[in-house]
């Protein structure tokens, strides 16, 4: 039940998100916007500039991409089985590959380990935020009908701010740069109110979404591939690597988090299986209220 109720603020802080777009109707991609190219950044920024860097990082850094391309392989091998399309087979590791570590997964850990635990999150964000802005949108692209997989991800990458905030945080953290009391706290204001901000725009996000045909079977599949087979997946990575207890346990929380959001933003830009994408979104989201809570039980 402590598990459940940890879930329950964050499910608040969504829904005040999904009802103000319902009831009231906000420019979604505006906010998201802002919260993406201007918020966010400050917070990677702060995390980068304040953290002392080691051998561990670049462990994290390795899980995070081992994790994808084990899961892209579990989708391969489901695709080959259920003879999907390469439309279909794309679609399915948006949906399947890529977990929702900025809005959802790093408020749980804020909850779950408190301030000890969120820079090790926030670094996980990150290095996902690059995987999803590469291989993800490789895969994106791959699915429409340019496939413009490869030129298409180092576009996305280049308009990514958060990768230049973390950029620029490591810099001024290792000549030793003090930006003084005042910017600081400035720095600060704008870094702790990134999470509340992100949190409502997903609710934001999952209102309008909307599932008109509903492909129960390929839903089903990636549902246990993003909510069972993943945290199971990074377990078994967590086991080979010389981390701390925390930071793998911090690993598989992450790889149990539902769909990320940015899929479906990926998915209808280059119209991969938009519809199947935001359904897995919308229900793996959904889902993880009752899943989520069997993991940390589990893991902790």
């Amino acid at each position: 039940m402590d598990f459940f109720l940890i879930l329950i603020p964050i499910f608040s802080i969504f829904a005040l998100g999904y009802i103000g777009q319902k009831k009231i109707g906000f420019d979604t991609k505006t906010i998201s916007t802002m919260a993406l190219y201007l918020m966010s950044p400050v917070l990677v920024f702060r995390t980068f500039y304040t953290t002392t860097f080691t051998i561990t990082y670049v462990y994290m850094a390795l899980y995070t991409f081992a994790l994808c391309f084990s899961l892209i392989a579990v989708v391969y091998l489901i695709a080959y089985i259920r003879k999907y399309s390469v439309k279909e087979t794309c679609g399915m590791i948006l949906a399947s590959s890529f977990m929702n570590n900025g809005n959802y997964g790093t408020p749980v850990v804020l909850l779950l380990f408190g301030a000890a635990g969120l820079d090790y999150a926030i670094i996980l964000m990150v290095i996902q935020q690059l995987v999803m802005c590469t291989v993800g949108v490789y895969y994106a692209a791959k699915g429409s009908e340019e496939g413009d997989g490869v030129r298409a991800a180092i576009r996305a990458v280049k308009r990514m701010p958060i990768v230049y905030g973390a950029f620029l945080g490591f810099l001024l953290q290792v000549f030793h740069i003090d930006l003084g009391k005042s910017m600081t706290e400035a720095i600060d204001m704008v870094a702790d109110a990134t999470i509340p901000t992100v949190m409502i725009v997903l609710g934001m996000q999952l209102a309008k979404i909307s599932i008109k045909n509903f492909e129960r079977e390929k839903v089903s599949l990636s549902l246990v591939t993003k909510l069972a087979v993943s945290p199971c997946i990074a377990y078994l990575i967590t086991l080979f690597l010389p981390v701390d207890e925390m930071i793998k346990q911090i690993m598989i929380i992450m790889a149990a988090m539902p769909t990320a959001a940015n899929t479906t933003m990926y998915a209808l830009q280059f119209n991969t299986e938009p519809e199947f994408v935001s359904s897995a979104t919308l229900v793996s989201t959904t889902l993880s209220l009752a899943t989520l809570p069997v993991t940390f039980f589990i893991v902790l």
